[in-house]
This record gives C-alpha cells, sequence and structure tokens, in this order.
C-alpha cells in the first residue's frame, strides 16, 4: 500500500510525496532527513493523504498533482476534491 500525501510548511508552501507509511515520512522530513525541498522549508503538518494499490498508481498520481497550480493544491487539501 503506498500513500500520497501533502505537507504544508511553515512559510506556506506545500510540498507533495509518497510513502508507504506516512508518520514516518513525515517524521524524517521533520528531522532533516526527507526530501532536499523539506529541509529548507520546515513541514508543519500533513494536510492531505490519499491511498493507492501500488507505486506505480501512487508515483502518476503525484506527477499529476505536481502539475497543478498551487490554488488547485490548496482546495485539494481543504476541500478533498480536484
Amino acid at each position: 500500500m503506498y500513500f500520497l500525501y501533502i505537507l504544508t510548511c511553515k512559510d506556506g508552501s506545500l510540498y507533495t510525496g509518497i510513502t508507504t507509511d506516512v508518520a514516518r515520512r513525515f517524521e524524517e522530513h521533520k528531522s532533516g532527513k526527507g526530501a532536499h525541498y523539506t529541509r529548507g522549508h520546515k513541514p508543519e503538518k500533513v494536510a492531505y493523504t490519499e491511498e493507492y494499490p501500488s507505486r506505480s498508481a501512487a508515483l502518476k498520481r503525484e506527477a499529476e498533482i505536481k502539475k497543478w497550480p498551487r490554488e488547485k493544491k490548496l482546495k485539494l487539501v481543504k476541500f478533498g476534491v480536484d
């Protein structure tokens, strides 16, 4: 099982990624052992998640969301709809 997740960062930015364990991955981001982006943009909370049966499906969704404008990502986080 894989999860797509979106983090909100202290500077107001958003970070999108995938993992098999959201809580573990969030702790890695917070401790500076996650993605390069979150080392400079301190993660604040997990704002949104989606569950996928395969890594491939999660990666496809991640790529889709990363192309979206910020406003559309915020709508997904707030309302759960895209």
